[in-house]
Protein backbone atom coordinates (compact mmCIF):
# COMPACT_ATOMS: atom_id res chain seq x y z
CA UNK A 1 0.00 0.00 0.00
CA UNK A 2 1.16 3.63 -1.19
CA UNK A 3 1.51 6.34 1.71
CA UNK A 4 1.84 10.18 0.91
CA UNK A 5 4.55 12.47 1.74
CA UNK A 6 1.72 15.37 2.87
CA UNK A 7 3.29 18.55 4.81
CA UNK A 8 0.88 20.19 7.37
CA UNK A 9 -0.41 22.42 4.93
CA UNK A 10 -2.32 19.24 2.75
CA UNK A 11 -0.01 19.31 0.19
CA UNK A 12 0.97 16.03 -1.57
CA UNK A 13 4.83 16.20 -2.35
CA UNK A 14 4.88 13.66 -5.94
CA UNK A 15 8.15 15.64 -7.60
CA UNK A 16 11.70 13.91 -6.99
CA UNK A 17 14.57 16.76 -7.38
CA UNK A 18 18.01 15.10 -7.60
CA UNK A 19 20.93 16.39 -7.70
CA UNK A 20 23.67 14.08 -8.69
CA UNK A 21 26.96 16.58 -8.64
CA UNK A 22 28.03 20.36 -7.29
CA UNK A 23 30.74 20.41 -9.64
CA UNK A 24 30.18 22.06 -13.33
CA UNK A 25 31.97 23.03 -16.65
CA UNK A 26 30.32 26.34 -16.46
CA UNK A 27 31.36 28.91 -14.00
CA UNK A 28 28.03 31.22 -14.19
CA UNK A 29 28.59 34.01 -12.32
CA UNK A 30 24.45 32.74 -11.16
CA UNK A 31 25.76 29.69 -9.15
CA UNK A 32 29.12 30.14 -8.48
CA UNK A 33 31.28 33.01 -7.06
CA UNK A 34 34.48 33.84 -9.21
CA UNK A 35 36.80 32.39 -7.70
CA UNK A 36 35.34 29.01 -7.66
CA UNK A 37 33.65 26.55 -5.04
CA UNK A 38 35.02 24.08 -2.91
CA UNK A 39 34.11 20.87 -4.60
CA UNK A 40 32.05 17.82 -2.57
CA UNK A 41 34.93 14.75 -2.48
CA UNK A 42 33.72 12.15 -5.05
CA UNK A 43 33.27 9.93 -2.03
CA UNK A 44 30.58 11.76 -0.43
CA UNK A 45 28.80 12.02 -3.38
CA UNK A 46 25.53 9.15 -3.16
CA UNK A 47 26.46 6.73 -5.71
CA UNK A 48 23.86 5.67 -8.22
CA UNK A 49 22.92 2.50 -6.25
CA UNK A 50 22.37 4.72 -3.58
CA UNK A 51 20.46 7.42 -5.27
CA UNK A 52 18.25 4.56 -7.20
CA UNK A 53 17.67 2.77 -3.62
CA UNK A 54 15.96 6.36 -2.34
CA UNK A 55 14.09 6.40 -5.95
CA UNK A 56 12.44 3.58 -6.10
CA UNK A 57 11.60 4.01 -1.90
CA UNK A 58 10.14 7.17 -2.92
CA UNK A 59 8.78 5.76 -5.87
CA UNK A 60 7.01 2.41 -4.64
CA UNK A 61 5.90 3.64 -1.09
CA UNK A 62 5.18 7.15 -1.67
CA UNK A 63 3.87 7.46 -5.14
CA UNK A 64 6.37 9.81 -6.72
CA UNK A 65 6.13 10.16 -9.94
CA UNK A 66 8.30 12.24 -11.40
CA UNK A 67 12.33 12.50 -11.16
CA UNK A 68 14.51 15.62 -12.50
CA UNK A 69 17.99 15.26 -12.63
CA UNK A 70 19.93 18.48 -12.15
CA UNK A 71 23.57 19.74 -10.96
CA UNK A 72 25.50 21.46 -10.42
CA UNK A 73 26.19 20.35 -13.79
CA UNK A 74 24.96 16.65 -14.41
CA UNK A 75 26.55 15.43 -17.28
CA UNK A 76 29.70 15.98 -15.74
CA UNK A 77 29.37 12.99 -13.74
CA UNK A 78 30.87 9.89 -15.22
CA UNK A 79 28.44 7.06 -16.58
CA UNK A 80 25.50 8.95 -16.70
CA UNK A 81 23.42 6.84 -19.15
CA UNK A 82 23.89 4.15 -16.69
CA UNK A 83 21.70 5.83 -13.71
CA UNK A 84 19.22 7.33 -16.10
CA UNK A 85 18.51 3.46 -17.28
CA UNK A 86 18.10 2.37 -13.62
CA UNK A 87 15.66 5.59 -13.04
CA UNK A 88 13.99 4.91 -16.19
CA UNK A 89 12.92 1.21 -14.70
CA UNK A 90 10.81 2.74 -12.08
CA UNK A 91 8.45 4.01 -15.23
CA UNK A 92 8.42 7.58 -13.83
CA UNK A 93 8.20 11.25 -15.84
CA UNK A 94 11.93 11.19 -16.06
CA UNK A 95 13.98 14.81 -16.72
CA UNK A 96 16.84 16.52 -16.64
CA UNK A 97 18.33 20.20 -16.43
CA UNK A 98 21.81 20.81 -18.25
CA UNK A 99 23.54 23.84 -19.25
CA UNK A 100 23.66 21.81 -22.83
CA UNK A 101 27.46 22.46 -23.22
CA UNK A 102 28.24 18.91 -23.87
CA UNK A 103 24.37 17.83 -24.75
CA UNK A 104 25.54 17.20 -29.05
CA UNK A 105 27.63 14.55 -27.69
CA UNK A 106 25.31 13.48 -24.98
CA UNK A 107 22.28 13.87 -26.18
CA UNK A 108 21.29 10.11 -28.55
CA UNK A 109 22.50 7.92 -25.58
CA UNK A 110 20.47 9.43 -22.49
CA UNK A 111 17.27 9.36 -25.07
CA UNK A 112 18.58 5.50 -26.11
CA UNK A 113 19.28 5.14 -21.81
CA UNK A 114 15.28 6.21 -21.07
CA UNK A 115 15.65 10.27 -20.26
CA UNK A 116 12.44 11.43 -21.51
CA UNK A 117 12.69 15.39 -21.42
CA UNK A 118 15.25 17.89 -21.24
CA UNK A 119 15.66 21.49 -19.76
CA UNK A 120 18.70 23.65 -20.91
CA UNK A 121 19.63 26.56 -19.03
CA UNK A 122 20.52 29.71 -21.27
CA UNK A 123 20.68 33.36 -19.69
CA UNK A 124 21.76 34.93 -23.39
CA UNK A 125 21.97 34.26 -26.59
CA UNK A 126 24.60 36.98 -27.52
CA UNK A 127 28.14 35.10 -27.13
CA UNK A 128 29.90 38.51 -25.76
CA UNK A 129 27.18 38.45 -22.40
CA UNK A 130 26.93 34.28 -22.56
CA UNK A 131 30.67 34.25 -21.83
CA UNK A 132 30.25 37.35 -19.21
CA UNK A 133 27.53 35.24 -17.46
CA UNK A 134 29.24 31.68 -17.64
CA UNK A 135 33.26 32.56 -18.14
CA UNK A 136 33.30 30.16 -20.74
CA UNK A 137 32.48 31.25 -24.47
CA UNK A 138 30.45 28.29 -25.26
CA UNK A 139 27.36 29.70 -26.48
CA UNK A 140 27.62 27.75 -29.97
CA UNK A 141 28.03 24.24 -28.59
CA UNK A 142 24.84 24.70 -26.43
CA UNK A 143 23.20 26.27 -29.33
CA UNK A 144 24.15 22.68 -30.59
CA UNK A 145 23.03 20.82 -28.03
CA UNK A 146 19.36 22.57 -28.21
CA UNK A 147 19.46 21.02 -31.80
CA UNK A 148 20.70 17.80 -31.61
CA UNK A 149 18.09 17.56 -28.29
CA UNK A 150 14.61 18.66 -30.84
CA UNK A 151 16.40 16.14 -33.30
CA UNK A 152 16.68 12.56 -31.32
CA UNK A 153 13.20 13.32 -29.92
CA UNK A 154 13.20 14.72 -26.49
CA UNK A 155 9.90 16.35 -26.30
CA UNK A 156 9.17 19.16 -25.27
CA UNK A 157 13.39 20.84 -25.26
CA UNK A 158 12.43 23.38 -22.20
CA UNK A 159 14.89 26.71 -22.26
CA UNK A 160 15.43 27.93 -18.77
CA UNK A 161 16.16 31.75 -18.85
CA UNK A 162 16.89 33.80 -15.72
CA UNK A 163 15.74 37.48 -16.01
CA UNK A 164 17.99 39.89 -14.64
CA UNK A 165 16.97 43.72 -15.01
CA UNK A 166 19.90 45.43 -16.50
CA UNK A 167 21.61 42.18 -17.70
CA UNK A 168 20.08 40.13 -20.17
CA UNK A 169 16.25 41.75 -19.91
CA UNK A 170 16.50 43.50 -23.16
CA UNK A 171 16.52 39.27 -24.63
CA UNK A 172 12.83 38.37 -23.62
CA UNK A 173 11.85 39.01 -27.12
CA UNK A 174 14.86 37.63 -28.87
CA UNK A 175 14.21 34.31 -26.84
CA UNK A 176 10.71 34.31 -27.75
CA UNK A 177 11.47 34.42 -31.44
CA UNK A 178 13.82 31.76 -30.55
CA UNK A 179 11.41 29.16 -28.92
CA UNK A 180 8.80 30.31 -31.45
CA UNK A 181 12.00 29.22 -34.42
CA UNK A 182 13.05 25.92 -32.93
CA UNK A 183 9.77 24.78 -31.66
CA UNK A 184 11.42 25.02 -27.99
CA UNK A 185 9.50 26.17 -24.63
CA UNK A 186 10.66 28.95 -22.72
CA UNK A 187 10.22 29.58 -19.51
CA UNK A 188 11.58 32.81 -17.78
CA UNK A 189 12.84 32.63 -14.49
CA UNK A 190 12.57 35.61 -12.26
CA UNK A 191 15.93 35.83 -10.71
CA UNK A 192 16.19 34.46 -6.85
CA UNK A 193 18.41 34.86 -3.98
CA UNK A 194 20.24 32.06 -4.38
CA UNK A 195 23.07 33.25 -6.23
CA UNK A 196 26.50 32.37 -5.21
CA UNK A 197 27.80 35.86 -4.86
CA UNK A 198 25.51 36.92 -3.00
CA UNK A 199 24.53 40.01 -4.92
CA UNK A 200 20.85 39.25 -4.93
CA UNK A 201 19.22 42.97 -4.98
CA UNK A 202 15.17 42.85 -5.61
CA UNK A 203 15.79 45.48 -7.89
CA UNK A 204 16.71 42.93 -10.59
CA UNK A 205 14.22 40.88 -10.37
CA UNK A 206 12.09 41.00 -13.48
CA UNK A 207 8.24 40.49 -12.11
CA UNK A 208 5.67 37.90 -14.42
CA UNK A 209 3.66 41.40 -15.05
CA UNK A 210 6.56 43.03 -16.75
CA UNK A 211 8.02 39.84 -18.98
CA UNK A 212 4.39 39.36 -19.82
CA UNK A 213 3.43 43.08 -20.73
CA UNK A 214 6.90 42.88 -23.17
CA UNK A 215 5.51 39.67 -24.57
CA UNK A 216 2.14 40.29 -25.17
CA UNK A 217 2.74 43.53 -27.30
CA UNK A 218 4.46 41.13 -29.89
CA UNK A 219 2.08 38.26 -29.96
CA UNK A 220 -1.03 37.04 -28.02
CA UNK A 221 -1.30 34.81 -25.17
CA UNK A 222 -3.50 32.69 -24.23
CA UNK A 223 -3.15 31.20 -20.11
CA UNK A 224 -3.02 27.34 -19.80
CA UNK A 225 -3.96 25.82 -16.64
CA UNK A 226 -1.48 25.24 -14.54
CA UNK A 227 -1.70 22.30 -12.04
CA UNK A 228 1.58 22.09 -9.71
CA UNK A 229 3.67 23.24 -12.40
CA UNK A 230 5.96 25.97 -10.80
CA UNK A 231 5.62 27.44 -14.29
CA UNK A 232 2.60 29.75 -15.42
CA UNK A 233 1.93 29.04 -18.67
CA UNK A 234 0.67 30.77 -22.09
CA UNK A 235 0.53 29.34 -25.87
CA UNK A 236 0.39 31.75 -28.38
CA UNK A 237 -2.71 32.51 -30.50
CA UNK A 238 -0.92 31.62 -33.87
CA UNK A 239 -0.27 28.06 -32.62
CA UNK A 240 3.34 28.57 -32.65
CA UNK A 241 4.00 26.76 -29.19
CA UNK A 242 3.84 28.25 -25.56
CA UNK A 243 5.80 30.35 -22.97
CA UNK A 244 6.02 29.45 -19.16
CA UNK A 245 7.25 31.84 -16.64
CA UNK A 246 8.39 30.69 -12.63
CA UNK A 247 7.55 33.78 -10.56
CA UNK A 248 9.21 32.23 -7.70
CA UNK A 249 9.87 35.84 -5.88
CA UNK A 250 6.57 38.29 -7.25
CA UNK A 251 3.79 35.48 -7.52
CA UNK A 252 5.50 32.34 -5.52
CA UNK A 253 3.01 28.93 -5.77
CA UNK A 254 4.07 27.75 -2.50
CA UNK A 255 0.65 26.59 -1.72
CA UNK A 256 1.18 24.37 -4.60
CA UNK A 257 4.20 23.02 -4.34
CA UNK A 258 4.77 19.50 -4.69
CA UNK A 259 8.59 19.10 -4.53
CA UNK A 260 10.93 17.25 -2.91
CA UNK A 261 14.93 17.78 -2.98
CA UNK A 262 18.15 15.21 -2.89
CA UNK A 263 21.51 17.45 -2.71
CA UNK A 264 24.24 15.63 -4.49
CA UNK A 265 25.92 14.74 -0.47
CA UNK A 266 23.12 12.82 0.39
CA UNK A 267 20.74 15.90 2.58
CA UNK A 268 16.81 15.85 1.65
CA UNK A 269 15.69 19.57 1.45
CA UNK A 270 12.11 20.13 1.65
CA UNK A 271 12.34 23.19 0.12
CA UNK A 272 14.95 24.72 -2.28
CA UNK A 273 15.00 27.54 0.43
CA UNK A 274 15.09 25.79 3.48
CA UNK A 275 17.11 26.47 6.33
CA UNK A 276 17.51 23.11 7.44
CA UNK A 277 18.33 19.20 5.53
CA UNK A 278 17.83 15.86 6.77
CA UNK A 279 21.11 13.72 6.14
CA UNK A 280 19.76 10.87 4.15
CA UNK A 281 23.67 9.38 3.14
CA UNK A 282 24.34 8.89 7.27
CA UNK A 283 21.57 6.34 7.21
CA UNK A 284 22.33 4.74 4.04
CA UNK A 285 25.76 4.74 5.01
CA UNK A 286 24.98 2.85 8.57
CA UNK A 287 22.74 0.50 7.68
CA UNK A 288 19.22 1.53 7.95
CA UNK A 289 16.33 0.03 6.72
CA UNK A 290 13.41 1.46 4.59
CA UNK A 291 11.30 1.84 7.68
CA UNK A 292 14.01 4.82 8.78
CA UNK A 293 14.90 6.21 5.49
CA UNK A 294 10.87 6.44 5.07
CA UNK A 295 10.28 7.95 8.63
CA UNK A 296 13.15 10.40 7.92
CA UNK A 297 11.07 11.77 4.40
CA UNK A 298 7.79 11.52 6.15
CA UNK A 299 9.22 13.86 8.99
CA UNK A 300 10.83 16.26 6.83
CA UNK A 301 8.36 16.86 4.68
CA UNK A 302 5.79 17.25 7.76
CA UNK A 303 8.24 20.35 8.65
CA UNK A 304 7.76 22.16 5.32
CA UNK A 305 7.25 25.46 6.01
CA UNK A 306 3.68 27.72 4.38
CA UNK A 307 6.00 29.79 1.85
CA UNK A 308 9.28 31.15 1.54
CA UNK A 309 9.33 34.68 2.61
CA UNK A 310 10.83 36.10 -0.21
CA UNK A 311 10.69 39.98 -0.24
CA UNK A 312 9.71 39.95 3.88
CA UNK A 313 11.49 41.07 6.81
CA UNK A 314 11.32 37.69 8.17
CA UNK A 315 13.25 36.02 4.97
CA UNK A 316 16.88 34.58 5.90
CA UNK A 317 18.70 33.95 2.74
CA UNK A 318 19.76 29.91 2.57
CA UNK A 319 23.36 29.20 3.43
CA UNK A 320 23.82 27.37 0.06
CA UNK A 321 23.97 28.58 -3.78
CA UNK A 322 21.90 26.82 -6.24
CA UNK A 323 25.04 24.52 -7.32
CA UNK A 324 25.19 23.66 -4.07
CA UNK A 325 21.31 22.81 -3.57
CA UNK A 326 20.18 21.36 -7.41
CA UNK A 327 18.12 23.35 -9.58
Amino acid sequence: MKHQLLDTYGRVHKDLRISITDRCNFRCSYCMPEDGLEWTPREELLTYEEIERLSSLLVTRFGVESIRLTGGEPTVRANLSDLIARLAKLNVDLSMTTNGATLSLAANRLKEAGLQRINISLDSLQRKRFAELTRRDNLEQVLEGISTATQVGFDPVKINMVVMKGINDDEILDFVEFGRREKVVVRFIEFMPLDADEAWDQKRVMPLSEILEIISKAHGLIPVERGNSPAARWRYEDGAGEIGVIATVSDAFCDSCDRIRLTADGKFRNCLFALKDYDVRELLRNGADDDQISNLFVHGVKEKWAGHQIGKSVFIRPSKSMSQIGG
